[in-house]
């Protein structure tokens, strides 16, 4: 199963938004993770596995990706896609 997933930059230029078509995060709570954490949550574990990924914050439909200063986007964004696809 694939989810339909569209990213757009934030003010932050070290953050991008991912917002799917359907429900990433069940509740009424925010989540938030960060590297080395080991989340139950599978989306969130495959995104923090990823090189370069610091923290992540997820809400309902979309999550921030927060990167680490010297990665570039163009690096991570097919392993960013890649995670969403294994959930």
């Amino acid at each position: 199963m694939s989810i339909e997933v569209r990213a757009e930059p934030t003010p932050n230029p070290n953050a991008m938004k991912f917002t799917a078509t359907e429900v990433l995060f069940e509740g009424s709570g925010s989540a938030s993770f960060k590297k080395g954490d080991s989340p139950d949550h599978a989306l969130a574990k495959a995104l923090l596995e990823i090189d370069g990924v610091d923290n992540i914050f997820g809400y309902q439909d979309f999550v921030t990706v927060n990167k680490e200063a010297d990665v570039e986007w163009d690096a991570l964004l097919p392993k960013i896609e890649e995670a969403f696809n294994k959930i």
